[in-house]
C-alpha cells in the first residue's frame, strides 16, 4: 500500500493562482477606468491623455478577461486535479496535469517576449516624442504602454515562478 501523500502543493499552487488573478483583474478594472476618465473627462493636455488610454483600454481588456477567467476556474480546477492526482497519484499526473503545466510554462515565455516588446516599444515612442509638444499623444501612448507591460511582465514573473514549483512538485509526484 502506498503512504499517504502530501498534495497541499496543488492546493497552494491554485490559491496563489486565484489570489494573483483577482489583483490582475482589479488592474484591468481600474486600467478601464482610467482610460475611460482619460479619453472623455481630462481636458488639460488632451492629447497624452487620450495616447495613454489606447494602451490602458487595449491592455486593460487582457488584464480583465485573464483575471477573470483564471480567478473563475481556480476552485473547480484545484478541486478536480487535487482528486485526481488522489485516486491515481502517477497516471494523471503523467498523462493530464504534468502536460497541461509544461505547456502553461512554455506560454510564459510567449507572454514574457510580448511583455518585453510592450515595454520597449513603449520607451521608444517615449523617448522619440517626449520633447515634441506636437506629439504628446505618442508621448502619452508610449510611456502608458511601457508601464502596463511592466505590470504585466511582473505579474507573470511571479505566476511563473510558481508555476515552476508545482510543476516540479508533479515532476516528483510522477516520477515516484
Amino acid at each position: 500500500m502506498l503512504g499517504l501523500r502530501d498534495l497541499s502543493f496543488i492546493h497552494k499552487y491554485f490559491m496563489a493562482e486565484k489570489q494573483e488573478s483577482l489583483l490582475f483583474l482589479i488592474i484591468g478594472i481600474v486600467a478601464l477606468i482610467l482610460s475611460v476618465l482619460f479619453f472623455f473627462f481630462i481636458k488639460t493636455n488632451p492629447l497624452f491623455f487620450k495616447g495613454a488610454a489606447i494602451p490602458l483600454a487595449a491592455i486593460g481588456i487582457i488584464q480583465c478577461v485573464v483575471g477573470y477567467t483564471v480567478y473563475a476556474r481556480s476552485n473547480k480546477q484545484r478541486m478536480d486535479i487535487a482528486y485526481n492526482i488522489g485516486i491515481e497519484p502517477s497516471g494523471y499526473t503523467k498523462s493530464e496535469e504534468l502536460p497541461r503545466m509544461e505547456t502553461v510554462m512554455k506560454n510564459f515565455i510567449i507572454y514574457r517576449w510580448t511583455e518585453i516588446a510592450f515595454i520597449v516599444t513603449g520607451l521608444i515612442v517615449f523617448f522619440l516624442f517626449r520633447s515634441n509638444p506636437d506629439k504628446t499623444f505618442w508621448y502619452g501612448l508610449g510611456i502608458t504602454l511601457a508601464i502596463q507591460g511592466a505590470l504585466m511582465l511582473w505579474a507573470d514573473y511571479f505566476a511563473e515562478k510558481r508555476g515552476a514549483v508545482y510543476t516540479t512538485e508533479l515532476r516528483n509526484l510522477a516520477g515516484g
